[in-house]
């Protein structure tokens, strides 16, 4: 086992693996920029050391500061949490030619996943379904114009390197295939630096489900069942669930059972995601997030299991400290995201939290690094915490969620928190009977 990790990230997911360290009795490196030299994740570490000035590029992003602090601590395996650089297959080569060890997939597999067509190639010869639609990148307006004569109307345009909703443009009809495409692609090289794209079939209704995996690198994998996060606003998740409401017993097993046999053949390591879009009955695959998830705790609330201990011991050679029988489906989880933004227009809200105190009771946990009088600087991420419920089925989950917003403070900033307030009260979040399309909808008609 490693006597030493060092955390490549910051906020919540930084503290989440300095936990999973502690109980493992392995000593935690925390990494920081100047504007984070008072966050909670520098002072829970074993060591903190900083890496360089405020901007991400310069500090959490910088591979070359982020090796040199595993230099100096003798961290001896590196844990990247999720976001910065977390899914960079050429940090992760960089981290693997240092002796130090990636906790988490080869460069090999995020390389292959991290490109949308190699990624639905891929999951096509694993057995995977896949969304009707181009066989790799569009060339050009003329082949985009014929896939969608073949396949019919609507289209979605999705750039390669894609995420987060940008370089993914709509097209209706024939008439708007050339604007769509040329607009994908102008967004996908400003974005990413790569305008290739690919075109889609465009489902009408679909859920968002996505089926957590877990593989030893040696050919054994395992799914944890699937979570529901349908609820998004401009493609960002905002409320998730465990297990998904609309699907049956029979339904998971049949589609982790697929994940988790492509996953064993690849000899995957650590934890992953498989996303799909779900309508009618039928999955259709969307990509892999080769790393821990934001929404990970509702698999563990319902599971039992601590996903982040998991990945650490299987980065040092362990088995699988459970079989695909051992896990069982036990209640209801709900995470919402709590982000520092004010609402209706959602702008990013840094400042100072004047006074914060966290729910509690059975069945709830949050996941955050606040505290009082902790500045939340403007230059990442407007998460700021995460808070997760656990119930016997889904109306107490529900219940206990209302329950423990009602006694959540967060003061000084705008957050998110009357948005979750107003949605426990919607009758489709009430029934679970919601697509991915619902809450923009909502918000236009609630928040507008």
């Amino acid at each position: 086992m490693f006597r030493k990790i060092l955390i490549a990230n910051r906020g919540e997911i930084a503290l989440r693996v300095i936990r999973a360290c502690r109980e493992m009795g392995i000593e935690s490196v925390a990494v920081h920029s100047t504007a984070d030299a008072d966050a909670m994740h520098v002072r829970m570490a074993d060591e903190a050391i900083c890496i360089g000035p405020p901007p991400g590029t310069d500090s959490y992003l910088s591979m070359s500061a982020i090796l040199s602090a595993c230099e100096i601590t003798g961290a001896e395996a590196i844990h990247p949490g999720y976001g910065f650089l977390s899914e960079n297959a050429a940090f992760v080569q960089a981290v693997e030619d240092h002796g130090i060890k990636f906790i988490g997939p080869s460069a090999e597999h995020i390389r292959m996943m991290g490109d949308k067509i190699t990624a639905k190639e891929t999951a096509l010869r694993l057995g995977i379904p896949c969304v009707p639609g181009s066989a790799g990148g569009v060339a050009d307006v003329d082949a985009a114009r014929a896939i969608g004569e073949e396949f019919g109307y609507p289209v979605i345009v999705k750039a390669t390197a894609g995420g987060g909703g940008r370089g993914m443009k709509l097209a209706k009809s024939a008439d708007e295939i050339e604007v769509a495409f040329k607009s994908a692609r102008t967004e996908a090289k400003a974005a990413f630096g790569n305008e290739e794209v690919y075109i889609e079939k465009y489902l009408g209704t679909p859920r968002h489900i996505e089926v957590q995996v877990f593989g030893d690198g040696k050919g054994r994998a395992v799914h944890l069942g699937e979570r529901d996060c349908s609820l998004q606003r401009r493609h960002q998740k905002v409320f998730e669930e465990a297990p998904g409401p609309s699907i049956t017993p029979e339904l998971r097993d049949h589609i982790g059972m697929i994940c988790a046999n492509a996953v064993a053949e690849m000899k995957y390591e650590g934890a992953g995601t498989i996303e799909f879009l779900y309508e009618n009955g039928e999955f259709f695959f969307i990509e892999m997030n080769t790393r821990l998830q934001v929404e990970h705790p509702v698999t563990e609330a319902i599971m039992g299991v601590d996903l982040v201990r998991e990945q650490i011991r299987v980065a040092a050679g362990e088995e699988l400290s459970f079989h695909q029988e051992d896990l069982q489906v036990q209640g209801h989880a709900i995470e919402v995201r709590i982000n520092a933004e004010k609402l209706p227009n959602f702008s990013p809200c840094p400042g100072t939290i004047s006074q914060y105190h966290a729910p509690g009771g059975l069945g709830v946990r949050m996941d955050s690094a606040l505290y009082d009088g902790y500045r939340i600087p403007p230059y990442y991420d407007s998460l700021i915490a995460k808070l997760i419920v656990h119930g016997r089925d889904r109306p107490e989950a529900l219940a206990r969620l209302n329950r423990a917003l009602g006694e959540l403070i967060v003061d000084g900033i705008d957050t998110t928190v009357p948005l979750f307030h107003n949605l426990l009260q919607a009758e489709a979040v009430q029934t679970g009977d919601y697509t991915i399309h619902w809450l923009e909808k909502w918000l236009d008609e609630n928040l507008s």
